[in-house]
């Protein structure tokens, strides 16, 4: 009687686990999967300046940068001339930020676009992250 008892747990227990690790899976690939930019996405463009910047200049831009219609935040580094400004990309086109940008303050700027080699490695923090690796593998199996 105490081995049914015991094999009952044991298989119980087993069940249970196998379970949990199948929503949890199910769980990781439906949040993880790509989507297409909602009323609630955010991203993030950077524009380079081919020319110095003071810190005068970096104000002006920051101030034209945030007057745009779909800008969240602005962050201009006349340091290593670039800025990084973060939108909403169903209200605001980068691209069109930049001409306007050039075209309204006159500077000779330019919108980084990381390189195919950089867009394959993803985001730096990911690879190294627990439920990515997760994600990974179970992309792997599926």
């Amino acid at each position: 009687m105490k081995r049914k008892t015991v094999k009952k747990i044991v298989l119980g227990a087993i069940a249970s686990v196998l379970f949990l690790f199948i929503v949890l899976c199910v769980h990781i690939y439906v949040v993880l999967k790509p989507k297409a930019p909602g009323v609630h996405t955010i991203a993030l463009a950077r524009i380079d300046f081919k020319q110095n910047i003071t810190a005068a200049d970096a104000a002006t831009i920051s101030g034209w940068l945030y007057q745009q219609q779909g800008i969240a935040h602005v962050l201009c580094n006349p340091a290593i001339k670039i800025a990084v400004f973060s939108f909403y990309p169903v209200r605001a086109n980068a691209d069109e930020i930049v001409t306007n940008l050039k075209s309204s303050l006159h500077y000779n700027a330019t919108r980084y676009i990381p390189s195919t080699k950089e867009m394959a490695s993803g985001c730096p923090v990911a690879g190294t992250s627990f439920t990515y690796k997760i994600y990974d593998f179970m992309s792997k199996i599926l």
